[in-house]
């Protein structure tokens, strides 16, 4: 694989420091998410209006990921397979809002096992952030947390170690920033590694925006107003249509907003000469939403399994390691996280089926080409509650405290759910699914009327001719593979590696 020069990057950070243990060097680990925030919203991959320096910076320094993806088209799925290296569909974690598993092996876990203080900062929605919730970043391998149960907008509301929820002043990326730069602060007093993750609220409507932030984006064009969008209300938290241009405003300011908070966080690390020896992982949790959706290239949305759902900025950043203007082909996914960090720190994986794999070979330029598939599928959580099923939860744990401006079902605040699956149906294996390997993506049920899909993703990365008719060999094979993979999670989601 032949690495050159970037030119774009965005939703999801991961930041490694080394930090001295006698004669060994550990790596700090900062890991950061975007929240809905897609593959194109970010200067260096080419946006026509959006001003994201930082991120452009990390990009030319470091290993640009040009086919990265989120784990899941959506957000808490996606979240689990960063924590776990698995799919979330094997414990259940199917959709927004619906928990992880208290028995699940986290990077918080592992990395605690290893030596390191961990913490996580932010958005959370894997589970309530409350003490008692046995999902919290707590009871998930984290010893300080400063965490939401969903998104968040400016002044959040925030728990601190699944204490009481209290409003924490300021742009609320910078916020987030802040209270890992804190936990960084007290650590490296003691010279002991860390690992914190960081996942913004930004940039998921509602939007609210500085106005320093807004005023950058005052110029956009004219013709943007013609068009209407739906999003939550800021003023009433139910959904309202407005003029998409100053949606648009709103949303690329948070954007922008976000990229200075990780700018303050490298200009830290700096300060405190650690950014040398630090491992830098930004990333995206999903592909743009409609209230976005204006200059997205790829086929799909937040929600589809096409590329507009699942295919995210991605960078690292590492000046020890890694030299700068690398860019990737190879496809990476969120649950690499998992497999990753354990290679660089020497720790076994979690004794049960990970779906991700090892990427430090990409650091010296010494992998061209993914050794399995990565795949993607939305399962069908209509199919799931169709069936009386118990909670695999205590309910009263599943309620959230941290209030958010968008309202569901009548109230502020979240309800998490996770059903116990006993046994495997044949209805469990629907809903859309992907296989991606290294040239092929195969699509079943990615759109109402298509049951079937190929793609030549390389040749055809925008998703624009369907060549199923033409591979009939290759489609059965992929089918198959397809099919014995949703086995192996179908397995899992009934408790099978418990």
């Amino acid at each position: 694989m032949k690495l050159t020069t970037p030119s774009y990057l965005l939703p999801l950070i991961l930041i490694v420091s080394i930090t001295r243990i006698g004669a060994a060097e550990m790596p700090n680990i900062l890991l950061l998410m975007g929240d809905d925030h897609g593959w194109d919203e970010v200067a260096y991959n080419g946006h026509p209006h959006l001003k994201t320096p930082t991120l452009d910076k990390m990009a030319a320094t470091g290993l640009r990921m040009d086919r990265f993806y989120s784990g899941h088209p959506s957000c808490s799925p996606t979240r689990g397979s960063f924590l776990t290296g698995r799919h979330p569909n094997r414990y259940g974690t199917f959709a927004p809002n619906w928990s992880i598993r208290p028995e699940e092996i986290t990077i918080g876990h592992v990395m605690k096992k290893a030596g390191y203080r961990t913490g996580h900062f932010g958005k959370w929605h894997v589970g309530p952030v409350k003490e008692e919730s046995p999902t919290s970043p707590g009871a998930m391998g984290f010893e300080e947390w400063v965490s939401h149960d969903n998104f968040f907008e400016l002044d959040p509301i925030l728990s601190k170690n699944g204490g009481p929820p209290k409003m924490y002043p300021g742009e609320s990326s910078e916020v987030v920033i802040d209270e890992a730069l804190r936990f960084i602060g007290e650590i490296e007093k003691n010279h002991q590694p860390f690992m914190a993750v960081v996942w913004f609220g930004s940039p998921h409507e509602p939007y609210m925006a500085l106005p320093e932030d807004l005023a950058l984006y005052e110029d956009l064009p004219r013709e943007y107003s013609e068009k209407s969008v739906s999003l939550t209300s800021v003023e009433t938290g139910e959904r309202t249509t407005r003029p998409f241009r100053d949606v648009l405003q709103e949303r690329y300011a948070e954007i922008t907003a976000m990229d200075r908070a990780i700018g303050k966080l490298r200009d830290s690390l700096d300060e405190k000469g650690l950014r040398e020896n630090t491992i830098v992982w930004y990333c995206g949790d999903n592909g743009t939403p409609a209230s976005g959706n204006m200059t997205n290239p790829f086929h799909g949305l937040k929600g589809d399994v096409y590329e507009g759902g699942i295919r995210v900025p991605g960078v690292i950043e590492w000046p020890r390691k890694i030299s700068g203007n690398c860019i990737s082909q190879v496809h990476a996914v969120t649950s690499d996280i998992m497999p990753t960090l354990c290679a660089l720190t020497g720790q076994s994986l979690p004794d049960r089926p990970i779906d991700g794999i090892d990427l430090t070979p990409l650091f010296e330029d010494e992998m061209s080409r993914r050794p399995k598939p990565i795949f993607f599928w939305s399962y069908d959580t209509g199919a799931e509650i169709s069936v009386k099923r118990a909670p695999y939860i205590e309910p009263t744990l599943q309620e959230g405290t941290t209030p958010l401006a968008k309202k569901m079902d009548g109230k502020y605040t979240r309800t998490f759910r996770n059903l116990k699956h006993p046994k495997i149906r044949k209805s469990d294996y629907g809903g859309p699914r992907t296989l991606l390997g290294n040239r092929y993506k195969l699509v079943i049920e990615g759109k109402k009327g298509t049951t079937l899909e190929l793609f030549d993703i390389l040749a055809d990365p925008f998703e624009k001719t369907n060549v199923a008719g033409k591979h009939p060999k290759l489609v059965e094979r992929l089918q198959r593979e397809l099919r014995e993979w949703q086995d192996s999670v179908l397995n899992s989601l009934t408790g099978g590696d418990y």
